[in-house]
């Protein structure tokens, strides 16, 4: 059986390169490809996380193209992958959700390039994620990242996820994807 898993990409608040905190907008790659992993690893629902009526307004509209338009018809895997999208003004609403859902409060869960008190180990999160089958949120900011206060809000904060060089900014759709194989994926490389 599967972890009952949750994403959610949190578009406010968020640092931009000046590290001012602002709304970034939605994307329609981060739409589909985040659908795609998430749907690969059997997540329970994308949660796309926007305060503004009018990009919630796109991404419902992005949704709904490939859910009941002919998007769907053309690409079914498409359609299949969006089926668990959902979008949401705030982290507390997908908090809520889940809580209802599930009955108990999700563990929350972020990322972020650097080192915080409340880091983890992929290792040690899967553990307890296999261990209680608590819910997990886990959220992924955009831009230059979460404002650090609300990162302080949250249970864990994963550790950074390093190439062999300095730089360090990874797009937030191969990030998403390289965590959610830590967390979830085949351990191929135990024997």
């Amino acid at each position: 059986m599967a972890l009952p898993v949750y994403l959610g990409l949190v578009h406010y608040p968020i640092y931009n390169k000046n590290n001012a905190i602002v709304t970034t907008a939605i994307t329609n790659f981060d739409i589909h490809d985040i659908a795609r992993t998430a749907r690969t690893y059997d997540l329970v629902k994308y949660f796309i996380i926007h305060p503004h009526d009018s990009q919630k307004a796109l991404a419902e509209e992005i949704v709904s193209y490939w859910q009941e338009g002919y998007g769907g018809q053309y690409n079914p895997d498409r359609k299949e992958a969006l089926s668990i999208v959902e979008i949401l003004p705030d982290i507390q609403a997908a908090v809520d959700y889940i809580t209802a859902k599930e009955g108990i409060k999700p563990l929350i869960v972020t990322t972020d390039a650097r080192k915080y008190d409340n880091t983890v180990s992929y290792k040690r999160l899967q553990q307890e994620l296999e261990e209680t089958g608590r819910p997990c949120l886990l959220l992924f900011g955009t831009g230059w990242g979460m404002e650090n206060s609300l990162m302080k809000q949250f249970d864990y904060i994963l550790e950074p996820i390093y190439g062999p060089g300095p730089y360090n900014h990874l797009p937030v759709r191969a990030a998403v994807a390289i965590i959610l194989d830590r967390l979830l994926g085949e351990h191929w490389w135990v024997e």
